[in-house]
C-alpha cells in the first residue's frame, strides 16, 4: 500500500489537478490532504486558477480514497462541498505498523506537539515549508504547499511507500526521504 501526502491547495484547481496527477501517478491507495483545501485564506494572494467549486468537484471523485484533516482556512461551508470528511483537527492512519498522526499544523506542531509516542510519525502542513524532523523522537513530516508553496520551496507532496517516506516535487524528484524505523 501506497500513501500520498497533500496539504495547503487553497483552492487552486490546476494544483488539485497536478494532486491528482501525482496520485495516479504514485499508484496511491489513499490520498492524505493536510488541511486548507478550499479557502485561500485572508493573507495569501489567490492561488492559480483558484476555482474552489471546481476542486471539490475533482477531489469528490476520489471521496473513497480522500483521509484529510481540517486547516485554519477551512471551515463548515467547505465540508458542504466535499463528500468526504475534513472537519477533524487531527486524524490517526495505521499503515505499516506505524501510527501516523495527521493534523493542519495550526493547533498541533512541533511547538504544541499533541500526546503521541516516539514511535508515532507526525504529518502536518501549515506552513507551506517541506521538511523533515525529529522532535523527543517523533518524526515529524511537512511535505510543503502542493499549491503555495513558499520560502523558495518547490511544489511539493509527499509518498509513504513501505518505510520510507518522500517528500517530492511534482516532477517526482526526490527532495528529501527518511527511513521510518
Amino acid at each position: 500500500m501506497r500513501l500520498v501526502v497533500v496539504s495547503d491547495i487553497h483552492g487552486s484547481s490546476k494544483y488539485t489537478k497536478k494532486a491528482i496527477e501525482v496520485f495516479n501517478r504514485e499508484q496511491g491507495d489513499y490520498l492524505l490532504i493536510l488541511g486548507d483545501i478550499l479557502y485561500h485564506g485572508p493573507r495569501n494572494p489567490l492561488p492559480e486558477e483558484y476555482d474552489p467549486k471546481e476542486v471539490a468537484k475533482i477531489l469528490n471523485e476520489y471521496r473513497y480514497k480522500i483521509i484529510a484533516v481540517r486547516g485554519n482556512c477551512d471551515s463548515e461551508v467547505d465540508q458542504m462541498l466535499l463528500d468526504f470528511p475534513c472537519m477533524g483537527d487531527y486524524s490517526v492512519v495505521l499503515y505499516n505498523n506505524k501510527r501516523f498522526f495527521l493534523t493542519h499544523g495550526h493547533v498541533y506542531n512541533e511547538n504544541n506537539m499533541p500526546n503521541i509516542s516516539t514511535e508515532d510519525i507526525m504529518l502536518h502542513g501549515h506552513t507551506h515549508i517541506l521538511g523533515i524532523n525529529k522532535k523527543d523522537g517523533i518524526s515529524i513530516i511537512n511535505p510543503g504547499s502542493i499549491s503555495y508553496p513558499k520560502e523558495n520551496n518547490p511544489h511539493s507532496y509527499g509518498v509513504v511507500d513501505g518505510d520510507v517516506f518522500y517528500i517530492k516535487t511534482l516532477e517526482g524528484t526526490i527532495i528529501q526521504e527518511i527511513v521510518l524505523s
